[in-house]
């Protein structure tokens, strides 16, 4: 994908390292720097929660990368995807709408936009494990701190995850009576505005309330053609958030915080750019009344074509309560109990097709395009310290009902389109010519455009999964310098899918092909030689051969889920029940008072489950190729990883100089890939995935007021050689690309920078600064690999400048987030029907885009009483 140049990348580098360099002396030229009454820490003293115990970052053998408050605040960061630009080996990704995000760590993460598959990485806020990453995806609020676990987590987090855990915990009520507000404005008529307010109710209970609100228009131009889509701009933000927090600590020995919070967000997402125009573009365009994609592939304009609408509806809402309890018969010992209730749900307008020709469309209506998860979870932990042992056991509940609402539209473009790309197929010449829109209504026996138009499919998924664990964590203090720690965990996963297929319009063109006895019947094959031989194709001259090839090719396209009949009154019951151990064993070393080693090995484990979508093949069975029989069985095993680490953290300059690193080699079994094979959907277990190599971190505090955060990984992740079907079989698979090559939004390369510098100036106000800088090597953007999807090298700089009181009691701060406005791709795509060859370079495939954010500034008002 096209970028701006290396040179502002190495630029943009060399800015925060000059900064870094030169904030010392600014630190001496500063008018007033921090009195000495200003409280003095050292980075030595970070505390996490990564093994559900408050420890010092140090101490603890796994690694992470801890981002508090104020550096969350300086880089913008107010949801996941955010954090991207202050975690090196981090990777959050959008498509088709914000309800469809996907995190990654050193390459590794759950590819497609399936709700079935569940997520590698966990977001896990205030205890409560959300069930997949955009479920996560939204205004994070008063966030404390955000610590990114690397690696399978499953011994110590309520739910297995095989890649890593994105743990949140968000600011709790205090005792303090303090008004909080904040105000924002920005380009693309950003405009934002939250408060909290927290208060003490007696001495023994304390409240807190936040409450957000933010707009923003598009980012994308939109070109509508004859409609019925009004929006003209796409990406825009449209959201509020309220969260409230009840602390009651009736007494010395129990804690209990209550949590109720409701987001909504009601916006229009998320549109595709062309980034290749292929021959496909020409058909396009005569089926609508401007041009009905772009007419040059220019993506950084920023302008799309769609006639539909992509309103996206996004609702998250919950409670839940934490009970901590120092138990009475245990010495040092703590109950603590985390119950949750959650209801979240998406509906998503999509034009399919991606251009304002009328082709394939999903209507923004609960009946059709609705995905909702309704969580019940529920923790136990017992946490204590008997002599040299820090032990932990858990129970850990989850009950998740998964409810699915599928439905694809034909338009009016719909058949003219696929009767001339099917002719051009067969002889691009046959595309040119003026009847060619009317070849499916002559191998159909269909008047023109009644064969498919309507409504195509509607399906209903209902899943319910139960999940029940039971987890141990314990670390043996062997001596003062040698520690042993043994994680173990036993989960029962249980699933149940019911699905209800239905074609509202019959699918007449497709039905029109078969014999009672499913094959494609004698009269269809003699109306396709008709309408060829009318057209100058000596079809029976042709080696029978290449007349099936014909025929198989035409029934195929013309047979795409959405319009298959095969399907339709299909009803199917699935079940699935998984019985696995994870766990982890962990030696750490203390040498002295500098240096720290640790080895680890882990077992990490990620459900199977089903997939929710429409599945065909030519056997009827997942593990076919390209075909038009519906598969019944469509679920797919849990994903395994075992994991090696061999890590040191090392601390100087009297704990203001922290340097870290890991060494890592981590092997997937079945890894879960959803991929488009042509005709459908269909998740595939790849035998072995491999990611291997070094993560660093470092945080140096030189002197007072200024802080250095940095991070580089370097991580080789790659397919297996192993060819587990024949869509890994080249040239035509669609999927033959992958064997023996790096992963998708795997870069070799990753590395992160931040600086902050504070100083003092007249008796009352401090200046402070921040940049952040995020770099990512080379890597693919698509899950089959093709070269069009490749995104090249680049970074991301974002910058924070405040002026403000000594006291916080407000501030002005200037910000922009990628500053150098750089272009870059999240995520290609193949134009859906217009790509019909996985072979590279093929002239008729058009390939879209989901573009990254481009440049944005402002300027950011806060009070605080």
């Amino acid at each position: 994908m096209p970028s701006k140049t290396p040179q502002r990348a190495r630029l943009a580098l060399a800015i925060v390292m000059a900064i870094a360099a030169s904030a010392p002396v600014q630190a001496q030229e500063g008018s007033a720097a921090p009195t000495e009454e200003d409280e003095t820490t050292t980075l030595s003293s970070i505390v996490v929660t990564a093994q559900k115990r408050e420890e010092a970052l140090q101490d603890v053998p796994v690694a992470i990368t801890a981002l508090p408050q104020e550096l969350l605040q300086d880089a913008g960061v107010r949801d996941i995807k955010d954090m991207q630009v202050l975690t090196p080996g981090l990777t959050v990704t959008s498509t088709q709408s914000e309800a469809q995000t996907v995190a990654r760590i050193r390459g590794i993460g759950t590819v497609g936009d399936n709700a079935g598959l569940e997520s590698s990485v966990g977001v896990v806020i205030d205890g409560v494990y959300r069930p997949r990453n955009g479920v996560g995806f939204g205004d994070l609020g008063e966030v404390e701190r955000i610590e990114v676990l690397k690696g399978p987590q499953g011994t110590v987090f309520g739910k297995n995850t095989s890649a890593g855990v994105i743990n949140i915990i968000t600011r709790r009520p205090d005792y303090q009576q303090r008004v909080e507000g904040e105000l924002t404005i920005g380009n693309y008529g950003a405009l934002g505005i939250a408060g909290s307010y927290n208060d003490a109710l007696g001495e023994n209970a304390a409240f807190r309330v936040y409450a957000a609100k933010r707009e923003r228009d598009g980012f994308t131009d939109v070109r509508t053609g004859a409609g019925p889509r009004e929006e003209t701009a796409d990406g825009d933000q449209n959201f509020h958030t309220l969260r409230g927090q009840l602390l009651l600590e009736p007494t010395d020995a129990v804690d209990i915080n209550l949590i109720a919070d409701y987001t909504s967000r009601e916006e229009n997402c998320c549109v595709g750019v062309t980034v290749v125009r292929g021959a496909t573009a020409a058909i396009i365009d005569a089926l609508s009344p401007d041009s009905g994609v772009a007419p040059v592939a220019r993506p950084f304009d920023r302008v799309a074509w769609s006639n539909r609408s992509t309103e996206q509806d996004l609702k998250d809402k919950g409670v839940s309560a934490e009970v901590n309890w120092i138990v009475p018969w245990f010495e040092s010992a703590t109950l603590t109990s985390i119950t949750a209730q959650r209801d979240w749900q998406s509906i998503n307008g999509l034009d399919f097709d991606f251009s304002s020709a009328d082709v394939l469309y999903r209507n923004a209506d609960e009946d059709e395009s609705l995905t909702r998860f309704e969580t019940f979870s529920q923790e136990f932990r017992l946490t204590g310290t008997s002599g040299a042992v820090d032990w932990m056991i858990g129970l850990f509940y989850s009950d998740e009902d998964l409810a699915r609402n599928e439905t694809y539209r034909i338009g009016a473009a719909y058949e003219p389109y696929l009767s001339t790309a099917l002719v051009s197929l067969i002889n691009p010449a046959l595309g040119q010519r003026p009847d060619a829109p009317l070849f499916l209504s002559q191998v159909t026996g269909r008047p023109f455009n009644t064969a498919f138009q309507g409504f195509g499919a509607s399906d209903r998924y209902a899943q319910n999964a139960r999940s029940a664990a039971l987890f141990t964590n314990n670390t043996w203090r062997v001596t003062d310098a040698l520690d042993l720690t043994l994680g173990l965990r036993y989960t029962r996963e249980d699933k149940e899918l019911d699905s209800r297929y239905s074609n509202p319009n019959g699918s007449i063109g497709c039905a029109s092909f078969f014999a009672p006895n499913g094959a494609v019947s004698p009269a269809a094959i003699g109306r396709i030689a008709a309408a060829l031989t009318a057209r100058g194709v000596p079809f029976a001259a042709l080696p029978p051969a290449q007349q099936q090839a014909i025929v198989s090719n035409i029934v195929g396209y013309s047979c795409l889920p959405w319009a298959n009949p095969l399907h339709n009154g299909r009803v199917t019951h699935q079940e699935r029940e998984e019985k696995e151990w994870s766990g982890t064993l962990k030696a750490a070393y203390r040498w002295n008072d500098h240096v720290m080693t640790f080895v680890s090995a882990a077992r990490g484990y990620k459900a199977g489950g089903f997939n929710l979508d429409r599945v065909q093949s030519n056997t009827g069975l997942s593990s076919g190729g390209a075909g038009i029989l519906p598969v019944a069985d469509t679920s797919f095993p849990g994903e395994f990883v075992d994991s090696y680490e061999l890590g040191a953290k090392t601390t100087w300059a009297d704990g203001n100089l922290l340097i870290n690193a890991t060494l890592f080699h981590q092997t997937y079994e079945d890894f879960q890939l959803n991929s488009f094979l042509g005709t459908s959907f269909v998740v595939r277990s790849i035998p072995e995935v491999v990611s291997q190599g070094v993560d660093t971190e470092i945080l140096w505090q030189p002197m007072r007021g200024l802080i250095v955060q940095g991070g580089l990984m370097y991580a080789d992740t790659r397919y297996g050689d192993e060819r587990p079907g024949g869509d890994f079989i080249a040239p035509t698979g669609a999927l033959y690309k992958l064997p023996g090559n790096q992963v998708s939004f795997a870069p070799y390369w990753s590395g992160s920078a931040a600086v902050t510098y504070e100083w003092g100036f007249g008796p009352d106000l401090i200046g402070r600064v921040n940049l952040a800088a995020k770099y990512m090597s080379d890597y693919n953007t698509g899950s089959d690999l093709d070269v069009e999807k490749m995104q090249d090298a680049y970074t991301v700089l974002n910058a924070r400048f405040v002026i403000g009181a000594r006291n916080k009691r407000w501030s002005v701060e200037l910000w922009g987030q990628n500053i150098t406005d750089e272009e870059y791709v999240q995520v290609g795509f193949d134009a859906p029907l217009q790509n019909v060859s996985p072979v590279p370079g093929n002239p008729f495939n058009s390939y879209n885009a989901f573009l990254g954010t481009p440049r944005t500034y402002g300027v950011t008002f806060r009070v605080a009483y």
